[in-house]
């Protein structure tokens, strides 16, 4: 009878450290929180995991990202935020960095950007950027985005004009 009584106490602490000592106000905490996740990443935050080299060295190939999807909801992308571009609706998603903003004309000179006529400041380049010459006009509602590893060639590398309508939201890390 005694080594019942010992198991019974046993059960019994492992339930209350489960259940907690009131189990329908866990349930209920449960139940909220799952709720509360599934209500983030699916109204504010999209996972996104990062593939390729294109990003180097600001993100990694195969790391996991947030990007919030509210960013943009009362403000414009800003220059050299890092933004999801969308491909093929919220499941493909390219991370880019926002370098021309409407109304621009972005230039690449040897790899060296000019935004009207001003040479830009990029801290976030680590490598030396490949010798690209391009030039783009933004339209009204339009920004140009690239990623922070030029030191491929311009036409292996995924750079575009994108509306605002594309861009996802803002990356989070």
């Amino acid at each position: 009878m005694n080594g019942d009584s010992t198991n019974d106490q046993y059960l019994s602490g492992w339930r209350r450290l489960a259940f907690g000592r009131n189990p329908r106000f866990t349930l209920v905490r449960l139940v909220a929180t799952i709720l509360l996740f599934l209500l983030l990443f699916t109204v504010v935050f999209i996972p996104v995991r990062v593939t390729g080299i294109s990003m180097l060295p600001t993100y990694h190939d195969g790391q996991l990202n947030l990007v919030n999807k509210l960013s943009y909801r009362r403000r414009t992308p800003q220059r050299g935020d890092v933004v999801a571009i969308r491909i093929t609706g919220e499941r493909a998603l390219l991370l880019k960095r926002v370098i021309g903003l409407p109304g621009e004309n972005v230039v690449f000179r040897k790899g060296v950007v000019e935004i009207n006529g001003l040479r830009l400041a990029e801290p976030y380049l680590k490598l030396t950027p490949a010798p690209w010459d391009e030039s783009f006009e933004i339209g009204s509602d339009e920004y140009l985005v690239v990623g922070d590893n030029r030191t491929m060639p311009a036409g292996f590398h995924t750079h575009r004009i994108v509306e605002l309508w594309q861009i996802a939201g803002k990356a989070v890390f």
